[in-house]
C-alpha cells in the first residue's frame, strides 16, 4: 500500500522550478485565433472525426469543444499523433472524447482502472525476499498533477504508484512531499534520501550540444523513464505579427521570444531557437510575457498551450493573438532518478514496464482523464 507521508515542507526554489501550468482544465473558457483556415466543419464531442485537408488539431478542437486547447484530443490519440502533430495526414481517424473525458458516450471513465486493479489482486504473488519500498518524492502546488489535496496525490503521482504495481512489478512504495523542487535533484536523489522524483520535463538529450546549463545537467545527472505525460509547447503572437504564418522554427530568426524566468529554456534550445538567432526575454510570470506580447515589447510568447490559453483569456485578449499551428512541439514529463543511485536504473526499468502495460491496457488514459475530471469538478 502507498502512504502519502508528509515531510517538512521547504520554500520552493523558484530558480529550479519545473515547467508547469498555472491552471489546468478539461476545457479552456476562451479560444485563440488560429493562423490556418478553418477546414473542419461543426463537430461533436463523443464521436470520431476523419482528418480533412487543411485541418489542425486546434481547428478540430474549436469545432468540437469551442476552444483551441487540444490536449484532450492528443491524450486520446497519443500513439498516432506523437509523430504527426504539425502535419495531420488526410484520412486519419481521431477519437474526440466526451467533455468529461470518456472516450465514448457509453463508456465508463474509470472502468479500465477497476479491471486492472482486480486483475492485479488475482495475480499477486508472495515472496520471502525482502525488497525495500521504493521512495518517491514530489511537491505540492502543481495541480492537477501533484498536490496532497488531490485524490491519490494527483495525476502523475497516481501514474507512478500504479506503474509500480503493473508490468509484473508488484512493489511497495511511499510518497513524500518536499516543496523545494530544486532540492530533489541537488540533494535528495543524489544522496539516496529518495529514489524517484515525480515528475520533470526532460530535453532531447541527443541534442545536448544545443542545450544550456540546465538542459545539460538534466541529461548528464539524471536517468528518466519513458514519457509519462506530454504537453504542447506553443508560440503565440499578435494577429498582425510578421511571425504569424511562419512554418519552420528558423523562420523566427530575429524574434524576441519571451519565456517566464522560472521556466526552463531547453524547449527553445532543442529546436535551435538560441541566441543570437533569436533574443530570449525572461520576465517574471506568464502574465508578464503575455502583456509584453500585447504591448509589442516582444514578438512571441513560448509556453505550454494550457498556460497560454489561460493567461490570454484572463487578460481578455484571446481574440488578439494567434497560436501558430505549424510550430507546435511537445514537452515530455518523466519520473527521474539520480545517476548516482546504484539502483536508479533498476527502478526506472520497473516503472517503464508498468507504464507500458498501462498504455496498452488503456489504464494510463483512464487515470489521466479521471484526474482531469475530478480536478475540473473541484474548480467549477
Amino acid at each position: 500500500m502507498y502512504a502519502l507521508d508528509t515531510t517538512p515542507k521547504k520554500q520552493k526554489d523558484t530558480n529550479n522550478m519545473k515547467l508547469k501550468s498555472a491552471t489546468f482544465r478539461l476545457l479552456a473558457l476562451s479560444a485563440f485565433a488560429i493562423a490556418a483556415p478553418l477546414a473542419v466543419s461543426a463537430q461533436e464531442a463523443c464521436t470520431t472525426y476523419v482528418v480533412k485537408e487543411g485541418d489542425t488539431l486546434g481547428n478540430i478542437s474549436q469545432a468540437a469543444y469551442g476552444t483551441y486547447d487540444f490536449q484532450m484530443i492528443f491524450n486520446a490519440n497519443r500513439d498516432q499523433l506523437a509523430s504527426n502533430i504539425n502535419d495531420l495526414p488526410v484520412g486519419m481517424e481521431l477519437i474526440l472524447p466526451c467533455e468529461d473525458g470518456r472516450l465514448t458516450a457509453d463508456s465508463e471513465l474509470s472502468g479500465v482502472i477497476a479491471a486492472e486493479e482486480e486483475k492485479q489482486e488475482t495475480t499477486r504473488s508472495t515472496s520471502n525476499i525482502y525488497e525495500p519500498p521504493l521512495k518517491f518524492v514530489t511537491g505540492n502546488g502543481w495541480k492537477p498533477f501533484t498536490d496532497e489535496s488531490l485524490a491519490g496525490g494527483g495525476i502523475l503521482v497516481r501514474l507512478a504508484t500504479t506503474a509500480l504495481q503493473r508490468g509484473g512489478n508488484d512493489r511497495e512504495g511511499s510518497v513524500s512531499w518536499v516543496n523545494d523542487w530544486g532540492s530533489h535533484t541537488e540533494v535528495l536523489l543524489p544522496t539516496g534520501a529518495f529514489d524517484i522524483s515525480i515528475a520533470w520535463g526532460m530535453p532531447d538529450c541527443t541534442k545536448i550540444d544545443l542545450l544550456g546549463e540546465d538542459g545539460v545537467k538534466r541529461c548528464t545527472d539524471l536517468d528518466a523513464t519513458l514519457p509519462v505525460y506530454e504537453v504542447a509547447e506553443t508560440f503565440t503572437t499578435l494577429l498582425d505579427s510578421k511571425y504569424v504564418n511562419v512554418t519552420k522554427f528558423e523562420d523566427l530568426a530575429g524574434a524576441k521570444i519571451c519565456k517566464p524566468a522560472d521556466w526552463s529554456s531547453f524547449p527553445l534550445e532543442e529546436v535551435g531557437l538560441v541566441e543570437p538567432l533569436v533574443t530570449h526575454v525572461r520576465l517574471a510570470t506568464p502574465k508578464d510575457c503575455a502583456e509584453a506580447v500585447l504591448n509589442g515589447e516582444v514578438d512571441v510568447m513560448a509556453i505550454e498551450l494550457e498556460t497560454a490559453t489561460d493567461v490570454f483569456a484572463e487578460l481578455g485578449a484571446a481574440d488578439k493573438v494567434v497560436t501558430n499551428p505549424s510550430l507546435i512541439h511537445f514537452l515530455t514529463y518523466h519520473f527521474i532518478a539520480s545517476k548516482k543511485n546504484p539502483r536508479g536504473r533498476i527502478y526506472i526499468a520497473m516503472l517503464n514496464k508498468g507504464l507500458i502495460e498501462m498504455r496498452e491496457s488503456g489504464e494510463w488514459y483512464d487515470v489521466v482523464a479521471t484526474g482531469l475530471a475530478e480536478y475540473n469538478n473541484m474548480t467549477q
